[in-house]
């Protein structure tokens, strides 16, 4: 039987205080090579400080914390930290030197050739503004010098705060193409990020703090199982019939788990359970010649973010 491959990062059963205060309390969970998770919670939730403990940058005071198989704390991890690319919420430069300047500095610092720095700022859209100073840049352009720092040395694991602070939605696109490049080639994501809509479909797992806890981690399919939260159906039908429509389905006896009403004359709304949808769409399909249209809306990661973090705030 083959090994199995060790996780880019592993967390286990972490514990960080500050005095009589618990910042992260028993965190476990672990992140795989190309895989990117998506770390959510409210301000003060630990986040950044299991950030910080998994970067190495703070010690734990319990549980494991391993990247690439390897404990921050160690001697041997000086070597992979060259290998790891870390993008923080506030990005701070050095206001006098070009960005050229600036990029070519880490480079050093990680042992990689300054002649990969003009690709890479190609790369992230700072080509043109390489050789000027970082104060005449805006906060996207500095917040993108901040990716092209991280993505230096081709780190085999990524760790981004709020990345895409000041950056316009053109930009953000962009930003994640760029951190989709690095996952098909192997690189591992965690991205820390309260911009929920955009984060939906761009990664595989989620995983949401509350006081310091992992209160939810899986997929976002997962999440709605675990939430039951409802599907939202609305129903377009022909002008003048969404009574006949509303009280059909009513008689139809659907369940009572399916509730719905008549917006106007031509929308029905209906919500149910995600064993209940199969159903439903199975009667609105047979009703030939009233229905025009069938949008079907379930759960988003807002909804089910709100569902765990319900009643938390700021430590």
């Amino acid at each position: 039987m083959a090994e199995a491959a060790v996780p880019a990062v592993a967390v286990s059963g972490a514990v960080k205080r500050y005095g009589a205060h618990e910042v992260v309390r028993g965190v476990s969970l672990d992140l795989g090579a190309g895989e990117s998770l998506a770390l959510l919670g409210h301000n003060g939730a630990g986040k950044t400080t299991l950030i910080k403990l998994m970067l190495g940058i703070t010690r734990t005071d319990d549980g494991d914390i391993r990247i690439c198989g390897v404990r921050p704390d160690d001697r041997a991890f000086a070597g992979l930290r060259r290998r790891v690319g870390f993008l923080p919420e506030n990005v701070v430069f050095h206001d006098t030197m070009t960005g050229r300047e600036i990029l070519s500095f880490y480079a050093r610092l990680k042992g990689e050739p300054v002649t990969a720095v003009g690709a890479l700022l190609d790369r992230v859209g700072l080509g043109e503004a390489r050789d000027r100073r970082v104060r005449t840049y805006s906060k996207g352009m500095r917040q993108r010098l901040g990716l092209a720092q991280a993505l230096l040395g081709d780190p085999v694991v990524l760790f981004l705060d709020e990345p895409t602070t000041g950056l316009d939605p053109a930009l953000r696109r962009r930003f994640y193409e760029i951190i989709a490049e690095r996952q098909r080639l192997g690189v591992a994501v965690l991205l820390s990020s309260h911009a929920l809509g955009e984060i939906e479909a761009r990664t595989d797992r989620m995983a949401i703090m509350k006081s310091g806890r992992l209160v939810a981690h899986g997929t976002l399919d997962e999440l709605r199982r675990e939430t039951a939260r409802p599907v939202r159906v609305r129903v377009s039908v022909a002008p003048g019939k969404a009574r006949t429509v509303a009280d059909g389905l009513i008689a139809d006896d659907l369940g009572a788990g399916v509730e719905m009403q008549a917006v106007n004359d031509a929308v029905v709304e209906l919500t149910c359970s995600q064993f209940d949808k199969i159903r439903v769409l199975h009667r609105l399909t047979g009703l030939d010649g009233l229905v025009r249209d069938i949008d079907i809306a379930p759960p988003g990661i807002e909804e089910i973010y709100v569902h765990f973090t319900e009643g938390a705030g700021p430590q």
